[in-house]
Order: structure tokens, then C-alpha cells, then sequence
């Protein structure tokens, strides 16, 4: 059985080579197509001109869908790992099962909503996934503190933690260099403004804000990397209890003959 086999770990590297491949697709094709500045661009600015626009909405798409999974995945892990008498746990668990999900939602936005269409529903999901998400690693960091020693050692906290750490400098950057940017360019629609020439006025300030994006998005991957190893010991599988043996509606309908009451299934290939 080969590592990504093991378990439900599939799910964290589909969620993490998929996105990957989202961004660089993009990147690629709005640079070979001109439609961005070689160096550094937006992310957002790589998916916002067609055809690129329409294939990074619908990958995008996909990598919520994989992150909706995986942070679910995770909430039951922690759920089953803990006592009952651990509320504090269990209330952290939860928590961060609604920010990953409003996170993955705010993904849905970005990807559907490009920053030329329509900016102000653009931003209100960038901030959804980027700033939320950035709240996600910090409760999924303290459920990891909380859970050592005896679910697992101090390793994979200090390595979430910096995670936890780089996500958040990357989005003070971020967040400084752009309000820098827009002040310095009173006047300019900076939302349509997909080209950059270099020494202009907000240049400086518009490569640093894109590096920092950048940054905050290859922390998010780098995040659900360490998922990888604890779901390699867990599955899951769903189970059928039948209430009827028949699926018409009149309930008159009866089969006398003798059916199997219940089913159990692997709910995904790591379940095998």
C-alpha cells in the first residue's frame, strides 16, 4: 500500500496539489496570453480575464469542495480522539469546523466573483477565506496544543504554529502595502489595473502587497500538508439502516421476502 493510500490522507494532498495546479494554470495561461504582468501578478488578477477566468472559477470551485472535506474529516477525527469531558476541546473542535467552512464558502465567492465584475463581493470572499481561514489555523492550533501529550507530541504543534505565525505576517503585509497602494493612486480604478510598469507611483508597494499574497496562499497550503500523517490513521464509511424493504409510497406495498436491514460501505477509496 503506497503512503497516500493510507487512511483518509488522500484528501489533504488532493486539497493541496489541486490548488496548487489552480494557481499555477492560472498563472501561466493570463501570462503567455498577456493578459498580466510576468512578475508577481495578483492571483486574483491571473483568473479574472477569459478563457483563464472560467477554468480558475471552476478549479477553485473544486479545492472548496476538497477543503469543505478535508476540515470535516479533521472535525471528526478531534471529536472521536477526546473525552466528553473535555468541553473546551470539543467547543475549539467545533469552532473551527464553522470558520473552515465560512473559509471555503468565501473561496466559492472569489472564484465566481472576479475583482473587475463585481469588487466589492470580490472582497467580502477574499476576506472570508483569507482572513477567516488565517482564524481556522489558529484554532486548529490551539486544539493541537490542548491535544499533546496524549494524543500526539509537541512536533506538529510548533509546526502549526509557525504556519499560524507566517499566515498572519503575510496578511499584515498584505493588508499595509495594499492601503499604502491605493493612497499613493487617488483616482485610479487599481481593481482594472492588471498592468504594472516598473518605478511608476504604487509600484513598490503593489509588488510587495502581490508577494504577500502569494505568501498567505502558499501558507494555507503548507497548513493542510500537515494534516497528512494523522489522516493516514483514520477512515470513514457509511451506513445504511433500512426502514423499509420497498421504496414506493403506498404503504400498502409490501415484499414479504427478507431483505439485508443494514449496509456498511467505505464512503471514500481510503476507507478500502
Amino acid at each position: 500500500m503506497w503512503w497516500f493510500q493510507q487512511g483518509l490522507c488522500i484528501l489533504p494532498v488532493a486539497l493541496v496539489l489541486w490548488t496548487a495546479a489552480t494557481f499555477i494554470f492560472a498563472y501561466i495561461t493570463a501570462v503567455l496570453l498577456r493578459h498580466v504582468d510576468p512578475l508577481v501578478p495578483y492571483i486574483s488578477d491571473t483568473g479574472t480575464v477569459a478563457p483563464e477566468r472560467c477554468v480558475f472559477g471552476i478549479m477553485l470551485d473544486i479545492s472548496a469542495y476538497l477543503g469543505i472535506a478535508t476540515m470535516y474529516v479533521r472535525y471528526k477525527q478531534v471529536q472521536a480522539l477526546t473525552v466528553e469531558e473535555e468541553s473546551k476541546l470539543h467547543k475549539l473542535n467545533l469552532l473551527g469546523l464553522v470558520l473552515g467552512w465560512t473559509s471555503s464558502f468565501g473561496m466559492c465567492i472569489v472564484a465566481n466573483f472576479q475583482k473587475t465584475t463585481l469588487f466589492s463581493m470580490h472582497l467580502v470572499g477574499a476576506i472570508l477565506t483569507f482572513g477567516v481561514g488565517a482564524l481556522y489555523i489558529l484554532v486548529q492550533t490551539l486544539v493541537s496544543l490542548y491535544m499533546q501529550p496524549h494524543v500526539h507530541g509537541k512536533s506538529i504543534f510548533w509546526v502549526r504554529l509557525s504556519i499560524g505565525v507566517w499566515t498572519f505576517a503575510s496578511i499584515i503585509s498584505m493588508f499595509v502595502s495594499s492601503v499604502i497602494m491605493y493612497s499613493s493612486l487617488p483616482g485610479v480604478d487599481v481593481a482594472h489595473k492588471l498592468h504594472w510598469i516598473p518605478g511608476e507611483t504604487g509600484y513598490i508597494p503593489h509588488i510587495i502587497s502581490t508577494i504577500s499574497e502569494w505568501s498567505l496562499a502558499l501558507s494555507f497550503v503548507s497548513f493542510f500538508l500537515t494534516y497528512i500523517r494523522d489522516f493516514q490513521k483514520v477512515t470513514l464509511r457509511a451506513e445504511v439502516d433500512l426502514q423499509s424493504n420497498h421504496l414506493y409510497d403506498s404503504p400498502h406495498y409490501s415484499i414479504t421476502a427478507q431483505v439485508n436491514q443494514s449496509e456498511t460501505s467505505p464512503l471514500m477509496a481510503g476507507g478500502i
